[in-house]
């Protein structure tokens, strides 16, 4: 389990395509500290850590996180967010993240605004999910309060160390975001709406 708050940003500096599998070579500040089978959120998918060298450590991702999430589309030099999960008896700071991206969203604005930044997303609104008025959104690993939430959209407000710290300052608009959807929401929406 994971809690939404990025301890750090990871940049890709190498892709193996293996069959349908892509494997993801991330340098970070703290790749040195992970361990083999260690769960760690890139961009809010949870993947297993299989290999560290130096500052360097390595995922694999099959092809079904790579067409529901943004990493099918990573390419060297990207950066990914990441987080290890979250310890038993450490503090709870963001909310219940599970790292099972429900699909992809997609930014459709960006407004710089007081010294914050406005982010406008959009999503298939078929899928089921919701987002309710200040409530929890997970947007590539962050957890986040929405606002302006509709069928098929929600905006959120980026502070200035979110910015910086995490890779919301590389967004531009068009590109494709990971969303985790409130898991309380959505046992809310499956009692209420039952199985479809």
């Amino acid at each position: 389990m994971f809690t939404g708050i990025v301890e750090g940003i990871g940049r890709v500096v190498a892709i193996e395509q293996q069959g349908t599998n892509k494997t993801f070579e991330i340098v970070s500040d703290f790749s040195q500290e992970l361990k083999i089978d260690q769960s760690l959120s890139h961009n809010g998918v949870c993947l297993t850590v299989i290999h560290l060298e130096n500052d360097t450590h390595k995922v694999t991702a099959i092809d079904e996180t790579l067409t529901k999430s943004n990493l099918g589309g990573l390419s060297v030099g990207d950066k990914v967010n990441l987080e290890r999960c979250m310890l038993a008896d450490g503090r709870f700071d963001g909310h219940i993240v599970q790292g099972h991206v429900d699909q992809k969203g997609f930014c459709e604005s960006i407004e710089e605004k007081d010294g914050s930044w406005i982010f406008d997303f959009s999503y298939d609104e078929n899928g089921n999910n919701v987002t309710v008025e200040k409530g929890s959104i997970t947007v590539n690993g962050v957890s986040l309060t929405c606002f302006n939430s509709r069928p098929g959209g929600f905006t959120v407000a980026i502070i200035p160390y979110t910015y910086e710290h995490t890779n919301f300052h590389s967004l531009q608009k068009g590109d494709a975001v990971n969303l985790e959807f409130d898991i309380i929401g959505k046992y809310i929406a499956r009692i209420t709406n039952g199985y479809q």
